[in-house]
């Protein structure tokens, strides 16, 4: 399979890339982890990286003490599956979508996390371990609590053990969000998208970014990570990942805790990806994304190419935009229990305007509007957003565009041009249209084959 763009595994010696081609931004700073907490048991009181401090520093506690723990809320993940492992094994906490991984034809595999990424993100978004109960901010610190412990995951699994994925599944993925957000006793507001890639054209015509446009329209919020490429100086290079890249939904870079709960001594690392000019897409803020603590999976290909950032045998550590983009939508769950009837634009510009500057930082081309900071948007009132004047997109641009580099191997043959992972040939156009009008799912079948059970 082909090196992927992202979740990128750092380690003290030479990089290494998981192969495949699915998602931004899984950096294990395994050489970076704090020499005192790899060594010793682990503490999370004194670890400012920990699910208990950063949801104190990030202001969800302040919520959770207020009532609001995204109770009512689904969030969409599509990732590389979620393993019921203590955090995110509680009944309904986890409602499995279709596998549209490579994987799904293996009983033993289908829905599983076989990488270990989905399952971190998960847990950073609204996992909650086994026993805890309301009140949250009063629970000990030992216990794993994410972001919004009341909010359902929705998982849909695209990605395989070694991350490898085509952009058509997270399309098809996406469409299936749309189409079924309130099947079921359903109430998928949000969606997490911890991946991208490097398209090669301009997000109005991009087939994934007008997928995500159509997602925000039907009124789920959608948070992708900025993408972990850093500062790209040359015209042509990637700036943010595709789809954060497009305007309309909400795109974040990461922010570094500097070691300190104190926020105004926070940086954004030089991997967060950022605008190349004053005037371009930048991320709309940060949020934490450095040696964030996580769930493991155990025997996963994360897990066991994690060596230094294994923290015990529950957790390990992970950096980068896909952890930043996974506490936003757990932020987004909050923010939708308290206002249940808010509209994307409406959220992501009170996530905006609450945003804390950076002084460290120096360039909203790096931080966007500042750090994510839930307290102040409490109290209300949400306020109205200003009208977004891009336009809207329309998709007619070519599905080979929208993998830039990134292309899925299989049995040595490479997937390329304007066809699915099924062969399928791809006129975007016409799917554009389908989506449009909200139907390009029937039943199990999407772009003329049959991806899984009648849905």
């Amino acid at each position: 399979m082909s090196p992927s763009r992202g979740w990128s595994i750092d380690f003290s010696g030479p990089r290494r890339t998981a192969t495949g081609a699915l998602a931004t931004a899984l950096v294990l700073a395994g050489a970076l982890a704090p020499a005192s907490v790899a060594a010793s048991a682990y503490d999370p009181t004194s670890d400012v990286n920990s699910m208990a401090l950063t949801t104190l520093y990030s202001g969800a506690q302040a919520w959770w003490a207020a009532g609001y723990t995204g109770k009512g809320v689904d969030v969409a993940l599509i990732d590389s599956g979620v393993a019921p492992v203590n955090g995110l094994s509680a009944p309904g906490k986890v409602v499995y979508g279709p596998d549209l991984s490579l994987e799904s034809q293996a009983p033993n595999l289908t829905n599983l996390d076989t990488f270990g990424h989905g399952t971190f993100m998960a847990g950073l978004i609204a996992g909650r371990d086994d026993g805890v109960a309301a009140p949250y901010a009063a629970a000990s610190a030992t216990n794993y609590v994410g972001m919004a412990p009341d909010a359902r995951i929705v998982s849909l699994k695209v990605a395989t053990a070694d991350g490898g994925t085509d952009v058509s599944q997270v399309i098809a993925a996406i469409d299936w969000v749309v189409q079924h957000k309130n099947d079921n006793g359903m109430n998928i507001r949000v969606l997490n998208l911890s991946y991208g890639t490097n398209s090669t054209q301009w997000f109005g015509v991009d087939p994934l970014a007008y997928a995500v446009e159509q997602a925000w329209n039907a009124g789920i919020v959608v948070v992708a990570a900025a993408g972990n490429s850093g500062f790209q100086s040359k015209g042509s290079s990637p700036a943010l990942a595709n789809p954060a890249f497009d305007k309309r939904i909400i795109a974040v870079g990461a922010s570094d805790s500097s070691g300190t709960a104190a926020i105004l001594d926070d940086t954004v690392p030089d991997f967060s990806a950022q605008a190349k000019t004053g005037s371009a897409r930048a991320p709309d803020f940060v949020a934490p994304g450095v040696h964030l603590q996580g769930l493991r999976v155990a025997n996963s290909y994360i897990d066991n190419e994690a060596g230094r950032t294994l923290i015990d045998d529950r957790f390990m550590r992970g950096s980068g935009t896909s952890e930043s983009a996974a506490i936003t939508s757990g932020a987004v769950a909050l923010l939708l229990d308290r206002w249940p009837n808010a509209t994307p634009d409406q959220i992501k510009n009170a996530l905006r305007v609450a945003a804390v500057d950076l002084p460290l930082c120096g360039s909203s081309r790096r931080m966007g509007s500042g750090e994510l900071q839930l307290a102040a948007i409490l109290a209300g009132p949400l306020g109205v957003a200003p009208p977004y004047t891009q336009g809207a997109s329309n998709g007619t641009g070519t599905l080979e565009g929208a993998r830039g580099s990134d292309h899925l191997t299989r049995d040595g043959v490479v997937l390329q041009g304007e066809k699915d992972i099924f062969g399928k040939g791809f006129d975007s156009a016409a799917m554009a249209a389908l989506e449009g009008a909200g139907n390009s799912w029937s039943g199990g079948t999407w772009n003329g084959s049959v991806w899984t059970g009648n849905s």
